[in-house]
């Protein structure tokens, strides 16, 4: 599966089968969880088997069921940190997705204290939020996507990478599906900002990773 076919394929996925995750798939995750770490500086951690984070009321509510394994994505306190956060987490979910998993970005409906009790959070860090991975009872569901007009901002005809990238970048899940974002581009220089919403910081670092494989990174510059 090539990166874009898992764009197109990845869907929120709640429910999981009790099926043991392969060890060679585990250390393909956490390969690439250290590596985002070493680019970014965060202090992103898996971890497998651990059921008490998804067992509580939250995790009921937000109808999770058979979740054990997760990822738990923290970093230093710091005002790019949840954009940092949504970039390198949904570099590491379509990864997942490629290793043939799924995932869900959970922000608050699982147990904080039973994750931190699992990770190591130092003096200065956050945990932000969690994804939650492995063998879905089903591959989720497509959700309904804005208009490109809705969510970018150009004079005139777009060149086609633009037009690639935010195709790229209305598959790119966000909070509640809210997709509060505005893109813009000037010469070869692209924006991208919130236009409001709960996580919206989060959603813009998902979002232009998204563009970013759409796009190409070598056609554009962020503004």
């Amino acid at each position: 599966m090539t990166i874009m076919e898992a764009i197109e394929e990845r869907h929120s996925v709640r429910n999981y089968i009790d099926k043991k995750i392969p060890h060679e798939i585990i250390s393909k995750l956490q390969n690439e969880i250290n590596t985002c770490n070493q680019e970014s500086g965060l202090h992103i951690q898996l971890v497998t088997n651990e059921p008490k984070a998804f067992d509580g009321f939250m995790a009921h509510y937000g109808k999770f069921n058979g979740v054990q394994n997760y990822i738990a994505l923290i970093g230093e306190k710091s005002s790019e940190l949840d954009e940092k956060i949504g970039y390198y987490g949904e570099r590491i979910a379509l990864l997942a997705q490629m290793l043939g998993l799924n995932t869900c970005w959970v922000a608050f409906t699982f147990s904080k204290g039973a994750t931190k009790n699992k990770c190591q959070i130092n003096t200065g860090e956050k945990l932000v939020c969690v994804l939650a991975f492995g063998y879905g009872k089903n591959q989720g569901i497509k959700h309904k996507n804005k208009s490109l007009e809705d969510v970018c901002k150009v004079d005139g005809e777009p060149p086609e990478w633009f037009q690639n990238g935010m195709k790229s970048v209305l598959l790119a899940p966000t909070a509640s599906n809210q997709q509060k974002f505005l893109f813009s581009l000037e010469g070869k220089n692209v924006s991208a900002k919130s236009t409001g919403g709960f996580y919206s910081n989060i959603d813009i670092g998902i979002v232009k990773y998204h563009f970013e494989v759409g796009a190409g990174a070598e056609n554009f510059n962020w503004e």
